[in-house]
């Protein structure tokens, strides 16, 4: 096969992430799964859609605390080992998002539980959200992400065989990224950029169009879309477009009509209808493996 034809092959492709139950989402609220039992069966719902990546973050696992996230490498690993049980040959994602420098909790899960992707945070964001009375939703804060950190997190996955993918919050952290490249920090890299947080990116079409052009030419990418039923529209764009595709309950609780996901099934089957309308084939784990590997 010539590379023109294996360029526009891979085009037509797209592997979906479930990204399965996030940072602080309240479990007795909402449908976020928590247990090593509970990520598991979730993840299989979501495998059994068309999902070929699971993207984990780890919550604490005392009865009460399911809340509240965890850098325990005992509780990744025994994550990872049931949702690799329960879904054959899938991808596993894992989180490493710290607000602070220090990232030795995120560093100790990715040696424990050998993720094939570790989420690499490319850049700092001051982290805000302004309320409708003209109040701070929380206090403001800083997403600490330097360069140096960025460093540390790569050596670690060069160690344990981990691709990196580097969330962009906005459009200065997508070029930094192409930089990363030039000065050897990365080879191939993978773009994930996320739209909707209140002071980052918006979720917005027009503005996804335009990304591409500030990414290093051929490069993988996929868009992480956070909001209510907006964002499916941009998915769509997404598809359209060439990316890859993430939704899961920790980015959306709400499906195309407005109505409530009743977990991460819901969310992929939507998701892989909304690539099939756009021409694209939703490739099996195998699949996803050559592309993103």
């Amino acid at each position: 096969m010539t590379a023109c034809r294996e360029e526009m092959r891979m085009s037509d492709e797209v592997v979906i992430t479930c990204a399965l139950t996030g940072v602080l989402t309240n479990p007795s609220q909402h449908p976020v799964p928590v247990t090593p039992e509970e990520m598991a069966k979730s993840a299989r719902e979501a495998y059994d859609a068309g999902a070929a990546v699971m993207h984990v973050h780890f919550r604490a696992q005392e009865p009460g605390m399911g809340h509240l996230p965890s850098w325990d490498p005992e509780v990744a690993t025994a994550i990872a080992e049931a949702i690799r049980s329960a879904c054959p040959g899938v991808i596993l994602n894992f989180t490493t998002g710290t607000i602070g420098r220090d990232q030795s909790g995120a560093l100790a899960c990715i040696r424990a539980g050998r993720p094939e992707i570790a989420a690499c945070n490319a850049g700092s964001l001051n982290y805000l959200k302004a309320r409708s009375n003209g109040t701070w939703a929380w206090p403001p804060m800083l997403f600490e992400n330097p360069v140096d950190k960025v460093e540390e997190l790569l050596a670690v996955c060069q160690e344990t065989g981990t691709r990196p993918e580097f969330e962009c919050f906005d459009v200065g952290i997508v070029r930094s990224v192409g930089m990363f490249a030039d000065v050897g920090m990365v080879d191939r890299p993978n773009y994930n950029l996320v739209m909707g947080v209140a002071s980052g990116m918006p979720a917005d079409g027009e503005l996804l169009a335009l990304l591409p052009r500030y990414m290093k030419p051929g490069a993988l990418w996929q868009t992480t879309l956070i909001g209510r039923e907006e964002i499916w529209p941009v998915h769509r764009r997404t598809a359209e477009l060439g990316g890859h595709l993430r939704t899961g309950v920790e980015d959306t609780f709400y499906l195309p009509g407005g109505e409530r996901t009743s977990g991460n099934g819901q969310l992929i089957e939507a998701l892989v209808q909304v690539a099939q309308q756009a021409g694209r084939k939703v490739v099996s784990p195998q699949r996803a493996r050559e592309i993103f590997l």
